[in-house]
């Protein structure tokens, strides 16, 4: 890489990458799933994973890029953690507080990846694309939200029990 802007692409291509196994793993998620409020968040989210992979593939149309090629061993990590607890012998209740804590890795690693190339469409002067990106970071933020709320103020309470 020689600047800002194939650094950029490069990012794009990752995040691409990172969605796209998501929507493979949040269906086993969702599956494994006890909680009938944490299975709808799966799949609330796994709706809003295939518009944040449009998203980028409109963002990468206008960049006259492709967006495939790169695969991103984060994601790819974080998906082998979450199949990991899909595979434990837990409690119905523990099982649910496990994953939302690996969904909520998965939402942390995305927020990053969304701040990082929000800033770096705005350096190179993307306006456009930084508003498409800043709208994916801002569901990113909220479904994590949305996770937390539910182990606070439910699930990890039955899981101590």
């Amino acid at each position: 890489m020689k600047n800002l802007e194939e650094l950029f692409e490069h990012q794009l291509k990752d995040l691409y990458s990172a969605e796209d196994q998501l929507i493979d793993a949040l269906p086993k998620m969702m599956k494994a799933a006890h909680d009938a409020q944490l299975k709808k968040a799966f799949e609330g989210h796994l709706e809003e994973t295939k518009t944040h992979k449009q998203r980028i593939e409109e963002i990468c149309k206008e960049l006259s890029i492709k967006p495939t090629g790169e695969k991103c061993k984060a994601m790819e990590g974080l998906v082998k953690e979450a199949q990991s607890m899909i595979d434990q012998k837990a409690d119905p209740e523990v099982k649910d507080a496990g994953l939302i804590a690996e969904a909520q890795r998965v939402e942390h690693y995305e927020i990053s990846g969304y701040g990082t190339a929000v800033r770096f469409a705005k350096e190179l002067g993307h306006d456009s694309i930084a508003k498409k990106l800043q709208k994916t970071l801002d569901e990113e933020y909220k479904a994590d939200q949305k996770l937390d709320d539910l182990a606070e103020k439910r699930l990890n309470k039955k899981a101590k029990a």
